[in-house]
């Protein structure tokens, strides 16, 4: 942003900060127009709004799931969606374009714009995102000279082209806010402080000059940095992590929102993960915390994960991603997650008001309890926030003449300063299960499979002294590569006694690889997530004359993270045969034949067209290693999302009608012992109603008779309350900046609630008292009442939603043991099943 350019938009900042600090706030929050901020907040077209953001990433849905997602993601409270931009996609091959299908970048934001929804373009190009190389196009490691991410003048001047490709792609569709579009913010980079120091001066430079090319670019919304302490005053710095309220020092500014980019709503998995969780609460806790501190943006990362289709996760990442955010990898809502989330948002917009327009002030009780207070004295504007962040007691606190009761780890929210209308710590939204359930009219199949034949080394056309690289030969085209040598033994190479077998040794850069000797299979190996390089030790049986010995090593994603990525490395580094009678004999420079790919992919077996160049024979029960497997199906039953179950396969790549839905992975088992992912998703858009192409890939071995289709709902829903906990969240209104109740005095109580075509079709638990357990696994206690299932049918069966009062009048007195007396305050549980009319 040139001098004349910052003084301009600093001038307009002023006034607008002047007009808003004196007007109105207007509540309608799609307000498109110029872009400007203040200490408090973003302003878009006059407006300052609280940003509500989730992270949906378009090339890991498709476009007929894009329109659900993004309703629901309003539904949940939400008003902008992030979105990384993915290079890599979009430049395959260098000046080979595609912004179709999956990619189309134009129309996901113009549908978010159609749900008044406000878009943050995170442009990258480094996005990392657990996406292959961190979106960046393998043909730029080609480049001669380029060091990535660094003040390296190949590198910046494809950076600089394709950020100005992206940004000309925006204004010529007229998507950016000023030109009334969605797009509000836009950011460059991607948590570069990772690496910088690495890259020393050049690193400091590279920073400053990626925030002026970008500003420049596009001067007219804010520019962002995200976890950039040093980020220039042209850009905003944001904060990324769990609890940016404890972490993030501040925006680089005094003039400028504290705004949270990431907001992670679990981890990221990679095989050989367990699973990975972050409860609702926590979530919500670290939200509210975030705004009692000034925060005026939270992105949570993600708000709908997706899957890494094809071959796009990074090393070793699973092909689900991030499918514990509030809308799962199946564009199901994932409860109490998404909805104790929305009355989250639905509560910081009650004091919306307050926030922007008062004076905050802070007393601090003691080290973990603080009261924090927006107000503005002259009129009826107040909001409150008591938190107590100690981690296993609970407190109360005395307010402005009042007791309040204060869970541990948690903030409860007063939008008057009077009444409690939500506590992040206490869910009074429902609860849900994911159910897989086989398909009736997809299954059984009749496989049939193809088992590539093991290459000798004449067949490997690629010659080198030494193992090659393998990346370098694949370019990404491809997950695997050939390697091959032979030898010759005389009976003084090999052991002398029967009982001794030699024993090879490959020494391997990663990820992983199959090792065949004279035709035989011998093992498979691989690293990890943590360590990609491994050692791979099997006895062989060696022959006197010529020994074969072939390698098929493979990688599982490309890195996305860290300095010089553009030299990382993987494949074949030694080769040793140990326990030889002439001592160990070190083969890595004994001449080796490559050959990039294999077979099948070459012969595109996966699609209709290659599938008939083989012969294929019928097959069940084990198989063998680099043995393809195909067959057919009908589309499942109803409309429910689809998912195939891997379970008894090994690793491979699953394709259905041609379309990659990406690597699985059943026999890298976690700590818990199991796989990491199991269920691989179908897009319904890939299927046809009947004769779908299903081909399987199996690297190492596996049983094909595992596979199953199901399709997948969420109609188990449930709700757990106690008797203290606040009313629901739609038992209040703000009616003239003043909050009512809606109808009588609010009261607690359950609340279920079908999909829009479903009904509660059977209540399986009920139990007021001390039920425990979790949605799907609820368990009676000691102490319970003889009428609450019934109380609950009555209010419940047959309807679409349901309330069912928290009251013992209601429910009933419970009775039990010694527990019903000592335990004052008991709950309630209850889990229904919903269903479609027609359904039994």
């Amino acid at each position: 942003m040139d001098s004349r350019t910052r003084l301009g938009f600093m001038l307009l900042l002023i006034v607008t900060t002047l007009m808003f600090v004196s007007s109105d706030i207007d509540d309608n929050e799609y307000t498109p127009g110029r872009v400007t901020y203040n200490s408090k907040s973003v302003i878009v077209g006059g407006n300052p709004i609280l940003i509500f953001s989730g992270s949906i990433h378009y090339p890991r849905s498709t476009p007929d799931m894009w329109p659900d997602i993004i309703r629901l993601a309003k539904e949940g409270g939400l008003n902008t969606i992030a979105t990384y931009v993915f290079w890599n996609v979009h430049e395959p091959v260098q000046g080979q374009l595609n912004f179709t299908g999956n990619n189309d970048l134009v129309k996901f934001i113009k549908l978010i714009a159609a749900n008044k929804m406000y878009v943050v373009l995170r442009i990258g190009p480094f996005i990392q995102a657990e996406w292959n190389l961190g979106g960046l196009p393998f043909w730029l490691r080609e480049v001669p000279n380029i060091v990535f991410r660094s003040y390296n003048e190949p590198y910046m001047i494809h950076m600089k082209r394709y950020i100005e490709l992206i940004v000309n792609m925006m204004k010529a569709e007229k998507l950016f806010a000023p030109q009334g579009g969605p797009i509000i913010m836009a950011q460059v980079e991607n948590e570069y402080n990772h690496v910088q120091e690495t890259y020393k001066e050049k690193g400091t430079q590279y920073v400053k000059w990626a925030a002026d090319t970008s500003t420049a670019l596009y001067p007219d919304v804010p520019w962002i940095m995200c976890k950039q302490k040093d980020a220039p005053s042209n850009v905003i710095s944001t904060c990324n992590g769990r609890h940016c309220a404890d972490t993030f020092g501040g925006p680089n500014g005094p003039d400028k929102p504290s705004l949270w980019t990431e907001n992670w709503t679990a981890q990221y998995r990679v095989f050989g993960d367990p699973p990975s969780q972050r409860a609702a609460e926590d979530i919500a806790f670290s939200v509210a915390r975030f705004f009692m501190n000034n925060g005026s943006m939270t992105n949570y990362y993600m708000y709908h994960g997706g899957t890494n289709f094809g071959r796009s996760s990074s090393s070793f990442a699973t092909t689900r991603y991030y499918d514990e955010a509030p809308i799962d990898e199946f564009g199901l809502i994932r409860e109490p997650k998404w909805s104790h989330l929305k009355d989250l948002h639905k509560t910081l917009r009650l004091t919306k008001k307050p926030f922007l327009l008062g004076t905050r002030k802070v007393q601090d009780i003691n080290q973990f309890v603080q009261i924090v207070t927006y107000e503005k004295p002259e009129s009826k504007l107040c909001a409150a926030f008591l938190s107590n962040r100690h981690k296993k007691v609970h407190r109360t606190v005395d307010f402005r003449g009042k007791q309040y009761f204060l869970a541990r780890r948690s903030v409860t929210i007063l939008p008057d300063c009077k009444n409690v209308v939500f506590n992040t710590e206490l869910i009074t939204s429902q609860h849900n299960a994911r159910n897989f359930v086989p398909s009736k009219r997809a299954n059984p199949f009749k496989w049939e499979s193809y088992r590539e034949s093991i290459p000798t080394v004449n067949d490997l056309p690629v010659q080198s002294k030494t193992p090659l690289e393998l990346t370098a030969m694949t370019k990404d085209t491809t997950d695997y590569m050939w390697y091959g040598t032979s030898l010759t033994l005389d009976k003084d190479d090999l052991p002398m006694r029967q009982d001794i077998m030699p024993v090879i040794r490959i020494q391997s850069l990663g990820d992983a690889l199959l090792t065949f000797v004279n035709g035989q299979y011998i093992g498979f190996g691989h690293g990890s997530f943590i360590e990609k390089s491994f050692t791979f030790s099997k006895p062989v049986s060696l022959k006197l004359g010529v020994n074969q010995i072939m390698i098929l090593a493979m990688t599982v994603g490309l890195p996305n993270s860290g300095a010089y990525m553009e030299k990382r490395f993987s494949g074949i580094r030694a080769v040793m045969l140990q326990g030889m009678n002439s001592g160990t004999l070190d083969i890595t420079l004994n001449q080796w034949n490559h050959k990039v790919g294999v077979e099948g992919e070459s012969l595109r077996l996966f699609t209709e067209e290659g599938s008939k160049k083989v012969k294929w024979t019928p097959a069940s029960g084990p198989g063998t290693p680099i043995t393809w497997y195909k067959t057919r199906f009908n589309a499942p039953e109803g409309t429910n999302p689809v998912a195939i179950k891997m379970e008894r396969m090994g690793k491979g790549v699953v394709w259905v009608n041609g379309l990659n839905i990406g690597r699985y992975w059943e026999n890298y088992r976690s700590p818990l012992g199991a796989p990491s992912q199991t269920e691989y998703h179908i897009p319904r858009s890939y299927l046809k109603p009947k004769d779908n192409l299903l081909v399987v890939y199996e690297e190492s071995s596996g049983s094909i008779d595992g596979v199953v289709i199901h399709t997948v709902n969420r109609d188990i829903i449930c709700s757990y309350m106690y008797e203290d906990y606040p009313p629901n969240l739609d038992s209040w209104k703000l009616d003239n900046d003043v909050l009512k109740p809606v109808g009588d005095k609010p009261k607690p109580g359950a609340q279920l609630k079908c999909d829009p075509d479903k009904f509660i079709k059977e209540i399986q638990f009920a139990s007021f008292g001390n039920p425990w357990g979790s949605c799907g696994t609820y368990m009676q206690g000691t102490c319970q009442s003889p009428n609450a299932k019934k109380a609950v049918e009555k209010a419940c069966l047959g309807k679409n939603s349901c309330r069912v009062p928290l009251e013992r009048s209601v429910l009933g007195e419970p009775t039990g043991d010694g527990s019903c007396a000592q335990e004052k305050v008991k709950r309630l549980a209850i889990q229904v099943r919903c269903g479609k009319k027609n359904e039994i």
